[in-house]
């Protein structure tokens, strides 16, 4: 049973990706994290799904030349001080100007 799970995860998954990276879902991905979090399906009220980029960031800098000292010569194994949900809210809430973001998971 868990080859069949794992298939329809890569299928979703698939669905997913052939979406655009900020789009307004008829109903949630996880229907209980949803209510935990206040969702009632009532009028007014709308789910957008996004996509963030994961990982690590690089510095954007000409060749990969950083002067100055050692300690911040780096790179590649640079970390982004944000939370993913974060930079996920504000994406929404960039692109959906006149709509106010309550909750996410």
């Amino acid at each position: 049973s868990s080859g069949i799970n794992a298939e329809y995860g890569r299928v979703r998954c698939w669905q997913f990706s052939q979406l655009a990276a900020i789009h307004r879902a008829s109903r949630p991905t996880r229907p209980d994290k949803a209510r935990r979090l206040g969702d009632k399906n009532k009028q007014g009220g709308c789910i957008y799904r996004t996509r963030v980029k994961r990982g690590g960031r690089k510095k954007p800098v000409a060749k990969g030349i950083c002067y100055g000292k050692p300690k911040t010569a780096g790179v590649n194994q640079l970390k982004f001080q944000r939370a993913i949900q974060s930079v996920a809210e504000e994406k929404v809430g960039r692109a959906c100007g006149g709509l106010r973001v309550l909750n996410s998971y």
